[in-house]
C-alpha cells in the first residue's frame, strides 16, 4: 500500500447517491478510504463531506482522480477541494506588537504540530517589537502603514502573497483592519484571532469592557476575515471562567492563553482541510 494520502472535501445540494458516487469513484480509481465524515444541513439542504484516502499499487495518478472528481462535481453541483497531504499549505503570518500568538504558531510549526510551510512574517512594526520571538531564518517584512498609505501597503502585501504562492494568511494579532477589497481577495483563506468571545465586547479593550460588566467567562474567537468587521464565519472558540477577584491585567494574561490555543486549533483545522464554508457559518469536521 502506497503512502500517497489525499483529502477530498465537498459541499453540494443534498440528494440521494452522493456518498455512493464518491465511494465508487475512489474504489474504481484504486484508492482505499481511510476516514470519512459527512453532515447533512437540514436547514439549508446542503450536504458536506470530508474523505481521507490513499492510492493503492496500480491506482490511478492524482491528476486522473482530480479529473474524475471534477466530472462528479459537475454532475452534483459540488464545490470541492482535493489535496495530496504531502503538499503542505503555504502560510504567511501577519503580526503587530503582541507576538504571543506568533510565537506559539512558530513553536508548533517547529515541533511538527502544524504541517505548513511559513512563507514569511509581515508586520506593520519593526522587528525589534517582537524581539522576544525567535524567528530564525524566516523571512521578515517590515511594512509600516498609515491611514494615507493603507492601500499601497496592502497592495505590497498582496504582491508578496502572490509571489510566495501563499495559500493561507493568518492574522496573529495583526492590529490593522483590512480594507474591503483586500478582505474580498482573501476570502476563505485568511484567519483572524479576535480577543473576545464573539459576538460581544467588540472594539478596543474588550477585557476592560468585560471587567466593567462583571463577566464570569472570557474567551477568544478564530474566524475567516470578511469585509464585515469581526463578522466572518467562525472556525473555533474557547472560554475560561473568571471571578470577581480577577483584575483587567489578569483577564489579559488569561486571554493570551485562550487566544493562542484557539488560533492554533483553527489554523490546524484549515491546514488539514477540516473546514468547509456553509454560508456565514462553517462545518468543521473534528478529528
Amino acid at each position: 500500500m502506497l503512502e500517497q494520502t489525499a483529502i477530498l472535501t465537498l459541499s453540494c445540494p443534498n440528494r440521494p447517491g452522493i456518498v455512493a458516487a464518491v465511494s465508487t469513484l475512489l474504489f474504481e480509481a484504486g484508492c482505499n478510504i481511510l476516514d470519512a465524515q459527512q453532515f447533512d444541513d437540514t436547514e439549508t439542504g446542503r450536504f458536506f463531506m470530508r474523505v481521507v484516502f490513499n492510492r493503492l499499487e496500480g491506482g490511478r495518478p492524482h491528476d486522473a482522480i482530480a479529473a474524475a472528481v471534477a466530472e462528479l462535481a459537475e454532475r452534483f453541483a459540488m464545490a470541492f477541494s482535493l489535496r495530496e497531504t504531502a503538499r503542505k499549505k503555504r502560510v504567511m503570518l501577519l503580526v503587530s506588537k503582541f507576538d504571543h500568538c506568533l510565537a506559539d504558531l512558530i513553536y508548533r510549526w517547529r515541533i511538527g504540530e502544524l504541517p505548513m510551510e511559513i512563507t514569511g512574517i509581515v508586520s506593520n512594526h519593526a522587528r525589534a517589537h517582537i524581539a522576544s520571538t525567535d524567528l530564525g531564518d524566516l523571512p521578515f517584512h517590515h511594512m509600516p502603514v498609515t491611514r494615507q498609505t493603507k492601500m499601497e501597503q496592502e497592495a505590497e502585501i498582496w504582491r508578496l502573497i502572490q509571489e510566495t504562492q501563499t495559500d493561507l494568511v493568518v492574522l496573529a494579532r495583526y492590529m490593522q483592519i483590512l480594507s474591503d477589497g483586500f478582505s474580498a481577495k482573501l476570502a476563505g483563506r485568511c484567519i483572524n484571532i479576535h480577543h473576545s468571545f464573539l459576538p460581544g465586547f467588540k472594539g478596543a479593550k474588550p477585557y476592560h469592557q468585560a471587567h466593567e460588566r462583571g463577566v464570569k467567562l472570557i474567551g477568544a474567537t478564530a474566524h475567516y476575515v470578511t469585509p464585515d468587521l469581526d463578522e466572518g464565519p467562525i472556525i473555533e472558540q474557547d472560554v475560561e471562567r473568571i471571578s470577581h477577584r480577577d483584575t483587567p491585567d489578569d483577564l489579559v494574561r488569561k486571554g493570551r492563553d485562550i487566544e493562542r490555543r484557539v488560533l492554533a486549533r483553527a489554523v490546524l483545522h484549515h491546514l488539514e482541510d477540516r473546514v468547509v464554508l456553509n454560508g456565514q457559518k462553517t462545518v468543521v469536521f473534528i478529528d
